[in-house]
């Protein structure tokens, strides 16, 4: 299985609802990098797996939706505890729309499955990993 790999970040503020949030249940900010891993069986003619730069330029108009914003007043997070782990699904679903409308290029279209990996510190991550 081949992978290509891209990052970016991004910096957030939300709450999150549940006494087991402890002082997560008031409004704070997370900075995360965001690590998107496209993983392919074969690459196509010119030995690519997807092209990087626009691998790059759909991760950004992805994230572009949710920087520097109050995810608590997202409405299509309404109701939902925006946690590390939701929000990776979240990009993901959004990379696996990308990847089926040919935004990826055509190389893009043999893309099996992809992982996404948010960072919200050295010491502590999440992924969702799925296929397409």
């Amino acid at each position: 299985m081949f992978s290509l790999t891209v990052a970016d970040h991004i910096m957030v503020a939300h709450s999150f609802r549940g006494e087991e949030f402890g002082p997560a249940q008031r409004v704070h900010g997370a900075t995360f990098v965001v690590e998107a891993e496209f993983r392919a069986a074969r690459l196509d003619a010119s030995n690519l797996l997807v092209d990087i730069a626009a691998a790059r330029v759909e991760l950004r108009r992805i994230l572009d939706a949710i920087d520097y914003r109050n995810l608590d007043t997202v409405p299509e997070f309404a109701g939902q505890n925006t946690s590390t782990e939701f929000l990776c699904q979240h990009i993901h679903g959004r990379l696996g729309a990308a990847v089926k409308d040919g935004r990826l290029g055509e190389s893009g279209r043999k893309v099996e499955a992809i992982k996404v990996l948010l960072r919200e510190s050295p010491l502590a991550w999440a992924a969702y990993e799925a296929a397409v």
